[in-house]
Formats: C-alpha cells, structure tokens, sequence
C-alpha cells in the first residue's frame, strides 16, 4: 500500500540526525498520536472505521500506520487498552467491598459510564471484537468475575433468587443504545436506566427506592442521532 503525504514534522529530519533519546521520544509521541487519533475515530464511526480516517486524523501516512500496527486488531488493543485497566480495577474494587450488592452496583456504573462515552470501546467490550486469544481471556475472565461477583451479591441476599449473570447483558445491551447520544445526555441517562433496573434486582425492594439520578434531556427525535465523523 503507497504512503501518503505525511504532515507530522517528527517524521522528517534535516542536518545532523537526532540523537538516540531524541528519536525515542518523537517514536512516543507519535505513537501516542495515532492511539489518540484511533480513539477518537473509532468512538465516533466504531472500529470498523476505515485506517485511512485514523492515519488522516493523527496526521501519518497510511503505510506509517500499518508499519506500527500491521493490523486493525493489534490497533484497536493498543487504543482501548487504558480502558480495560480500568475495568479490570473496577472488577477488584467491586470484589473488595464487603457490600456484594453496592460492590455490584458500582462495578455496573463504571462499565455503563464508560460504554456511553467511548463507542469504539462499547463495540470491543459488547461485540468480541477484535478476535484474538488476549481479548478472548480477558473477556473470558470478565465473565468469570461478573458470575461470582452475581452469585456473591445473590448467596449474600441483596439479588433476588431467580437473578442470573446472563441478565447483565441484557442491562449492558439496553445501556449501550445510548452510545449514540452525546456524552453530557448519555451519561445521566445510563446512570438513571442503571438505577431503575438494579432496583429490580433486589430481593427485596425498599418500599421507599432511593430517589433516581436526574432525567436526562432526551426525546424521541434525539433517537437516532448519526455520530460526527472525524
């Protein structure tokens, strides 16, 4: 594949060639660049958004982006891996909390919060993409920790009997329809839609709920809402 024209000043040199730890540094830089730029393409037209918008977004040439990452799969690991360290975390602090069901509730928001604002990583998270062995035992331990982390909550009595992990993506699934709205109305909505469907998990709901988190500014029209493309 021909390269394109690049605009980063760091890719071309004049005179004396930098030094060693020069060089490093621009590499970073760069590299940093592109996994920006891929964030922000695929959050707006999903991963399957052509390289060419990435390369163009993060100004590098086509061929320079494929040279740092020879393929789509090992491009979006790299781009959304901040956002699995957080999961991860959010996994060991909803394990950590002597509430199960309070430790569940968190874990929830957290994963919601993040499925609504960034919509490469909702597509990787929900849709097993991109198909490699890392991703496939990352998400396989997920799974494994979000069933104990359900039975723990259930065994402790804050789940009602008949609550199953297979439930959490149904909530995860109907949460991610907001994806599409901008962040300061997907955000709210995902936390009050969170709040109303936990407070149909409980073994025994309060006869007086917690108050709900503030109805989002959201009407039909706003339904489909074509994302912007970088």
């Amino acid at each position: 594949m021909p390269d394109q024209p690049s605009h980063n000043p760091a890719e071309h040199t004049t005179g004396e060639a930098p030094a060693p730890d020069a060089l490093r540094a621009d590499a970073r830089r760069n590299r940093e660049r592109v996994l920006e730029a891929a964030r922000e393409v695929f959050s707006a037209r999903g991963v399957d958004a052509p390289m060419s918008a990435v390369a163009r977004r993060a100004g590098v040439g086509v061929a320079t982006l494929y040279r740092r990452f020879p393929t789509r799969s090992s491009l979006v690991a790299a781009a959304f891996d901040d956002q699995l360290t957080v999961c991860a975390a959010a996994f060991d602090e909803a394990l950590a909390d002597p509430d199960p069901g309070h430790g569940l509730y968190t874990l929830l928001r957290k994963v919601c919060t993040t499925l609504v604002t960034d919509r490469g990583f909702e597509t990787v998270f929900m849709a097993g993409f991109p198909a490699s062995l890392d991703y496939d035992r990352e998400r396989a331990c997920a799974e494994e920790r979000l069933a104990h982390l359900v039975r723990r909550a259930r065994d402790a009595g804050r789940l009602r009997e008949d609550f199953s992990p297979a439930d959490i993506p149904l909530l995860l699934l109907a949460v991610s329809g907001l994806a599409s709205q901008p962040p300061e109305t997907a955000v709210p909505a995902a936390h009050r839609l969170l709040t109303y469907l936990f407070q149909s998990f409980q073994a025994d709901p309060p006869p007086r709920p917690a108050p709900l988190p503030p109805a989002p500014t959201l009407d039909l029209s706003g339904l489909h809402r074509p994302a912007e493309r970088p």
